[in-house]
């Protein structure tokens, strides 16, 4: 992004970060929401929260080395009454509060679920520039956030990859390694993950058009 810090930066009327956090709280299955940034970054994030009015509670935390340790910072701070935690990626402000909902009501009824999308694009497995191998598409799926777990199996999974040792960048990846099985809930490919520049202008894009649907 260019030293752009993405979750800060404008989208649409408001922020990235304050759009993120207004889908989540026009759901009636959430509580309460946990913000997960760097300590440098704590004002920052502060003041945006500060100069806006959610109508949950959102508290403020500081992440760790690696993505695995912020999320585990990120659970430690959740309320003990909840039950379920859905983990969703900063980056994706455009998510819609029916999938949310969606993939919450999965996960109540598996203990594990996750929102993705089905492949569009045929997928080829590469190595040293030779295509190896071609995928069956209709099995493959990009995988999207909220990620959404039964909370005393999250906190199993974070007790196993503790004690092997492992570092996951997914948390599917996390429970899997339980031998739990999570579910796929079928997303919307709005739910884009802002990266790179060009995200951004698709980003505005499509919530035009979120907003033009919502009059």
């Amino acid at each position: 992004m260019g030293g752009i810090h993405k979750i800060l930066h404008p989208l649409g009327c408001s922020g990235v970060l304050q759009t993120g956090l207004r889908r989540f709280c026009s759901c009636e299955s959430i509580a309460e929401l946990i913000v997960v940034c760097r300590e440098q970054d704590l004002p920052e994030y502060r003041a945006v929260l500060d100069a806006e009015q959610f109508p949950l509670p959102v508290k403020l935390t500081v992440g760790g080395s690696t993505r695995q340790e912020s999320v585990r910072n990120g659970v430690s701070a959740v309320s003990e009454q909840c039950e379920y935690i859905a983990i969703h990626d900063g980056a994706r402000p455009l998510i819609l509060p029916a999938d949310i909902e969606r993939v919450i009501a999965d996960a109540r009824r598996t203990g594990a679920a996750s929102l993705g999308v089905p492949v569009k694009d045929t997928v080829k497995i590469v190595g040293s520039g030779i295509i190896l191998d071609t995928p069956d598409r209709s099995a493959l799926y990009l995988t999207q956030t909220p990620q959404v777990f039964r909370r005393t199996i999250y906190a199993e999974a974070m007790e196993l990859a503790a004690a092997q040792g492992r570092d996951y960048t997914d948390d599917c990846q996390l429970v899997e390694a339980l031998g739990r099985q999570v579910t796929m809930t079928t997303g919307s490919y709005s739910n884009i993950k802002l990266t790179t520049p060009e995200d951004f202008a698709i980003a505005e894009a499509l919530l035009r058009e979120q907003q033009k649907e919502e009059l």
